[in-house]
Formats: structure tokens, C-alpha cells, sequence
């Protein structure tokens, strides 16, 4: 096990080697969820007093969704995983157009603006472009509460009148199912708004129900029923502390790996019951068990080896998207051919000519994956520009015969905190080195 550090400033431009055919076993803890996280960053700006989040992940997102704030006016400060929020006392209404186009959130961002301070400006968000994600569900609830937008080519403005937000009923369903994002920024937009709003076809998802808990412990009336998403707004809405729940992806992500290499692994900080019903179900169908630890994480084990399936991504509690292309790594050890169909994003297939890099017979038809094995990958350089897609390249060369090379690093930073780390605890023998982006 070997895992040479990089410096922080230099670690985007770094170099992943990996001696492949190790198998992952060990005890790790999972990190705060990054996607939980980066909403309540968000729902943060609404509080009218000091508010801590705890259990947050140490990652470039977290880092990037810090600076933001503080461009909006509020004090912030990050330490040992709490992140600390205090109200602006000079406001500025807008997201700075060069962090903004970092992350994903950036309307998110934007909404709690607007429900505070009745206007915004914000950039179009960044973050993983691995197909067209449009933002009209967001700006179509800024309209229904109250604000006057106008989309240019650089960005967004919004303003509403001297009154504020008012309440509103909005639709976030998209062709591919309900918005988690806009759903988000729904729910902030109304927290603020006096009175009731509704939001039909809202997403289930954790960030949603995690935002949603959030927000009732804080003043703000949230429920729902067959109709959608009832939220009945404060004009003021508490501090305090609120705990970031386990990152699922994460967890999920060190599962495949565990299984690609024939290993078996324990979890902390992450129940079993915080993994969707879908991911388990396609685990178990692989031939993974998955056991309640004495102490509340969890124990995997592969008994045999893996088996082909087929199976599709869906809205929670479905298999996650998020853990499609780490599931396609893991299964280039399965025995036959699987088919994984992507049923979030139109479709989500980044990572598959990376895979071939290492000799992985993987190939994507419109939004279906199909996977044929068990093969002997090889060592291979390899690049890839979004999270997940990085993650499934690791996967990749963990399981590969010889040393491999990724690229990428800094799209591993945005969403795991120390996922390379935890890799070499577990027993890869990982080196990082400075590299040309």
C-alpha cells in the first residue's frame, strides 16, 4: 500500500498510478453526502441565525459552495467538517459568475438569494456536463413566485417586486422524471413565501427529503400528499445544528470496488437503510450481500463470483444514476452480459471509451450500456471529465492486471473527500503525482 500526497493547489493537475488486482478489504468510514450537502449550503442562506452543518464533506465543492456565500455576504467558515453560517449584514444579490460555473447548484444557490433578498444574478451552472441539463424547471418556479426573469447568453437575472416571493404551485416533472434541483429550489423559494405553496410532481429523492426535514425543524411547515409538496413559508427561519446525513454514493462506490477485486469491506457512518431499495436489489442480484454491522455500519461479502444482470436507473428509491458507471466497472467481472439502461438523464455514457482504454467489453446504445464478462482488464491510461465516470475508471484499474494511469483528479476532489485515501486503507496500492491537467 502506497499513497504519496500532493499538495492541495497542485493535487487538480495530479496523476492517479494504480498497481491493479489487489483485493479491497478493511474497515472505512463513509463521508457526509455531497449531494445532500450542496442543497442545504443553499437552504443555509435562509437561516436568520448562526447555523452549523455537521458531518460535511471535505471536498472542492464544499470549498466552492463556502466562497459563494461569502460573495452573497454571509460569514462562513469551514472546520473539521462543520460548516458555519452566519446572516449577512450587507448582502450582495448575486452568485460570482466564475464560482457559479463551478458546481451544479448554481440555481439552488440562486433561489435562496431570491426568497431572501427579491432579486439575483447568477451564471449558468457547471459541474458535470455529461449530457444536456437544462435549468427551465428552476426558472419556471422563480416565475411562478413572483420574479421577473430574464436568461441571457453569460446568465440569469431575477428580481421580484417590494413585496418579495409570494406563494405559488409549480410542476417539476421533466420527460425523464421529477427535477431534483428544481425541486430544491422550489422548496426554498416557498420557505420564504408567506402562505402555502404547492409542488406537483416533486422528487423523493434524499436531497429533497434531507432539505425538506431541514426546513421543518427550522419553522418552515413542509408535507406531503397525492397532490405534492405543501410548504408553507416563514418570515423567519431558525439557526442551530443539522447533521448531514451518509453519502449513498460513496458507500455504493466502495462497494463496487470491494467486489470488482474479489474483497469485502465494512462501512461506518451509513446505514443500510439509507441505501435506496434499487441499489440493494441490483447488488443483490450480482451476488453481493450486504449485512447490518454490529455497530451500524455495513459488511459486505461476495460469496461467488459476480453475475450478469439486467437493470435500469430510476428516481428513489431506484438505483441511483449516480452509481450507474461504477456499476458497469463492477460488472466487467460479472459472468455474461449485462444491460444497464439509464432512466434519469436522457443518457449517461461518459466513462464507456475509458473503459476500453483497459480492454473491458463495454459498448452504449442511446441510454443502454451493455457489458459482456468476466474480463482480464490491463493496466491503461485513462481520462474522463465528470465525477462518477473518473470513479468508474478507477474501479477499472483496481481490477486491471499491471499499473494504470487516471486523469481527472480534479473531478475526484469535487465529490469525494478521500476516497483515494480510503482506497489505500483498504489495501490498493495508490500513488499520486503531479501531472499536467
Amino acid at each position: 500500500m502506497s499513497l504519496t500526497s500532493v499538495p492541495a493547489a497542485r493535487m487538480d493537475a495530479a496523476v492517479v498510478c494504480i498497481v491493479g488486482g489487489r483485493p479491497l478489504t478493511g474497515r472505512i468510514p463513509i463521508q457526509g453526502s455531497k449531494n445532500i450537502a450542496l442543497h442545504l449550503y443553499a437552504a443555509a442562506l435562509l437561516a436568520d441565525t448562526r447555523l452549523v452543518l455537521t458531518g460535511t464533506p471535505a471536498i472542492l465543492d464544499t470549498e466552492v459552495c463556502a466562497r459563494i456565500l461569502r460573495n452573497t455576504g454571509a460569514h462562513v467558515t469551514l472546520d473539521q467538517g462543520e460548516f458555519t453560517v452566519n446572516p449577512a449584514a450587507d448582502s450582495r444579490p448575486a452568485i460570482d459568475p466564475e464560482l457559479g460555473h463551478r458546481v451544479r447548484t448554481t440555481a439552488v444557490l440562486a433561489a435562496a438569494v431570491l426568497a431572501r433578498m427579491g432579486r439575483v444574478t447568477f451564471p449558468y451552472p457547471g459541474g458535470d456536463a455529461f449530457c444536456p441539463r437544462l435549468i427551465d424547471r428552476h426558472l419556471a418556479a422563480m416565475r411562478a413566485a413572483g420574479a421577473e426573469v430574464t436568461a441571457t447568453q453569460t446568465g440569469v437575472r431575477a428580481r421580484c417586486g417590494t413585496r418579495g416571493v409570494r406563494a405559488f404551485t409549480v410542476d417539476v416533472d421533466t420527460p425523464y422524471g421529477p427535477s431534483l434541483g428544481a425541486t430544491v429550489t422550489a422548496l426554498l423559494l416557498a420557505a420564504r413565501a408567506p402562505g402555502t405553496s404547492l409542488i406537483t410532481h416533486p422528487s423523493t429523492e434524499p436531497e429533497v427529503t434531507e432539505t425538506a426535514r431541514f426546513l421543518n425543524e427550522r419553522g418552515v411547515r413542509v408535507a406531503f400528499d397525492e397532490k405534492g409538496l405543501h410548504v408553507t413559508g416563514s418570515d423567519r427561519i431558525g439557526g442551530g445544528r443539522f447533521a448531514v446525513a451518509g453519502d449513498r454514493i460513496e458507500a455504493a462506490t466502495m462497494i463496487m470496488a470491494a467486489a470488482a477485486t474479489g474483497g469485502s469491506i465494512h462501512l461506518d457512518n451509513i446505514t443500510i437503510t439509507e441505501l435506496p431499495a434499487g441499489l440493494i436489489r441490483t447488488l443483490s442480484q450480482t451476488g453481493l450481500t450486504l449485512a447490518a454491522d454490529a455497530t451500524g455500519g455495513i459488511r459486505t461479502h461476495r460469496g461467488g463470483p459476480l453475475r450478469a444482470i439486467e437493470t435500469a436507473t430510476g428516481p428513489h428509491p431506484g438505483l441511483p444514476t449516480d452509481t450507474a458507471p461504477q456499476l458497469t466497472a463492477m460488472l466487467t467481472q460479472a459472468d455474461g452480459a449485462s444491460l444497464v439502461a439509464e432512466r434519469v438523464y436522457p443518457q449517461r455514457d461518459t466513462h464507456v471509451q475509458g473503459m476500453r482504454a483497459f480492454g473491458a467489453d463495454i459498448s452504449s446504445t442511446g441510454s443502454v450500456i451493455r457489458v459482456r464478462g468476466p474480463e482480464r482488464l490491463h493496466g491503461a491510461e485513462a481520462e474522463a471529465a465528470d465525477i462518477r465516470a473518473v470513479t468508474a475508471l478507477l474501479i477499472a484499474a483496481l481490477t486491471a492486471d499491471g499499473t494504470s494511469t487516471i486523469r481527472g483528479t480534479y473531478h475526484l476532489r469535487r465529490g469525494y473527500g478521500h476516497l483515494l485515501d480510503n482506497l489505500a486503507t483498504l489495501g490498493a496500492d495508490i500513488t499520486t503525482t503531479p501531472g499536467a491537467p
